[in-house]
């Protein structure tokens, strides 16, 4: 089982140096204080990479981008190979954000050769999947998440413990709006449920993150849920004290599920 919760912070297409650098200045300093209970990383656009690199890598924050080409390096004018993102020092790569699928036209094809490309490249892909709100008044949520999820699993096989699913409802991405825990609940139960079904030995080895709205004031109840490894934040994590105290919740769910454990 994968110790401690993980939390990872996406900037979307904001930021610059002078961010990078005053987030190293007002986050990184308390990150130490809660013991290494929780995994912290923050996704920021390419061309930040590097100053992330020079501000962070003394720090327990680990930095990511925000995608990358399901191509090797060559001929794709424009793109950013995963090799080029691992050369930065990055740990995490985000594929498949709906803000790719739906408005770049991303296909679950295109999502799971990135995937791949990015484990190759020896970085560990957070991949998003989820439905929108269209899907969900249809009832088809589960079709669709397992459509999703079916593609990753042919892909990459036995690899696919290697991988971090992020659950992100499109319609809860940027509106405000927060599935409830007991939605949450159901949708980590039935990613479960897929993956057993196709084969994964030990679903606990796929770490699976909630993503959508997530602050301050939801982030414990949403990793109190069981299967919830930890949360994928957008808004949030561009303001340090917020970060901050999603992942002190971070930190007390895992020293929660610990006590739990040896309680049992």
């Amino acid at each position: 089982m994968n110790p401690g919760k993980l939390v990872v912070g996406n900037w979307k297409m904001t930021g610059d140096v002078a961010r990078v650098q005053a987030f190293a200045a007002q986050a990184c300093g308390e990150l130490p204080a809660l013991g290494g209970r929780c995994e912290v990383a923050v996704c920021v656009p390419h061309p930040l990479l590097m100053a992330a690199q020079a501000a962070w890598w003394c720090t327990p924050l680990r930095w990511g981008a925000q995608d990358c080409s399901a191509a090797d390096d060559g001929r794709s004018t424009g793109d950013v190979s995963a090799a080029m993102v691992r050369a930065t020092g990055a740990r995490f790569v985000i594929v498949g954000h709906s803000e790719r699928r739906h408005g770049r036209g991303e296909t679950d094809a295109d999502v799971s050769a990135k995937a791949r490309r990015a484990l190759d490249a020896g970085i560990t892909p957070i991949v998003c999947i989820g439905e929108t709100a269209e899907e969900r008044d249809d009832h088809r949520a589960e079709e669709v998440l397992r459509r999703q999820l079916q593609r990753l699993v042919a892909a990459l096989g036995a690899s696919l413990g290697a991988v971090v699913l992020a659950y992100e409802p499109v319609w809860a991405i940027g509106s405000g709006r927060t599935a409830s825990v007991g939605m949450i609940e159901d949708v980590h139960g039935f990613i479960e449920h897929v993956l057993r079904f196709h084969g994964q030995r030990d679903v606990r080895e796929v770490r699976r993150l909630y993503g959508g709205s997530v602050d301050p004031r939801n982030a414990r109840a949403i990793m109190a849920c069981p299967g919830v490894d930890g949360v994928l934040v957008g808004g949030a994590s561009q303001r340090a004290g917020d970060f901050l105290e999603i992942c002190k919740a971070a930190t007390g769910c895992a020293a929660g599920m610990t006590q739990g454990s040896e309680d049992g």
